[in-house]
């Protein structure tokens, strides 16, 4: 029986020996080499997607621009007014319409018809003074609707006005009233002429005329002093020169117009002398 266990524990020995040669004959002799590591792919740069194949429904971004046409600064559009504005009772904010009477063309293509409407509005109404000063109105036009609808926010000052008037405009789009010099100086005369009558009636002597010709000439001068300048005008009819003070850009897939356009038949105002007003207030 010891026999027996003596030779299972040489057989276990010699296994174990021989797992042990052979492990050791598996082991690398050389030096250990890390394994290589990969390098980094080259970048890759993406072709630009042809138009063609972007969907209808893309995201803005992947659209292109679309085309416009600009109407330069400076051009000249040529306006009908539509309501009447006094400086008698006109405001600051008071909205002010108007038509094109011309069709503006870029390119030879029309791009503005007549019969387009704009749209402005007041920014400072200044009644004329008493003793002096004018009356004044300093007004910007800020949109335009086409014939088809389309409307653009622009910016334009008038550069002219004719109201059948004296009104005059300046360099910076404010139209001025005109004064009444003749009227006062008629009037004052009037007052001379009827006062001299009155004191050379009263004292029946030349002394008599000229202290009435002299409370007649004050009395003139004190009417002409207690009463307002002529009020600027604007009728109705009255045209406008507006001049654009930015460029004017236009969504050229919507300024398909074959036609030039035809204004209202507003008939221009008629020829009128400054009147002073009765009123001082």
């Amino acid at each position: 029986m010891k026999a027996q266990r003596s030779r299972g524990l040489l057989f276990l020995l010699l296994a174990g020996v021989c797992v042990c040669a052979s492990l050791r004959a598996q082991e690398p002799t050389g030096p250990i080499t890390p394994p290589a590591t990969s390098s980094p792919a080259p970048s890759t740069t993406l072709a630009p997607v042809p138009a063609a194949s972007i969907p209808t429904n893309a995201p803005a971004n992947a659209v292109a621009a679309v085309a416009t046409i600009t109407v330069p600064t400076g051009t000249t559009l040529p306006l009908v007014l539509h309501n009447a504005v006094t400086t008698r009772n006109a405001q600051p904010g008071d909205p002010i319409y108007l038509e094109t009477v011309f069709p503006i063309l870029v390119d030879q293509r029309i791009v503005i018809p007549a019969g387009s409407y704009v749209q402005g509005e007041i920014l400072e109404a200044k009644r004329p003074g008493k003793v002096k000063g004018r009356g004044e109105v300093r007004m910007r036009l800020n949109t335009i609707i086409m014939p088809n609808g389309y409307s653009v926010k622009f910016g334009a000052v008038p550069s002219n006005a004719g109201t059948g008037g004296g009104e005059t405009t300046d360099k910076e789009g404010k139209v001025i009233g005109d004064s009444d010099k003749a009227g006062d100086a008629g009037t004052i005369i009037k007052g001379t002429a009827i006062g001299a009558g009155i004191g050379a009636v009263a004292s029946r002597s030349a002394t008599g005329a000229g202290v009435g010709a002299g409370v007649g000439a004050a009395v003139g001068l004190v009417a002409v002093l207690l009463t307002r300048g002529p009020e600027l005008e604007l009728p109705r009819g009255t045209t406008l020169n507006a001049v654009l003070d930015r460029p004017l850009y236009l969504d050229s897939s919507k300024v398909n117009f074959t036609e030039p356009g035809r204004a209202s038949e507003l008939p221009g105002p008629p020829s009128r002398q400054p009147t002073r007003s009765r009123s001082p207030f």
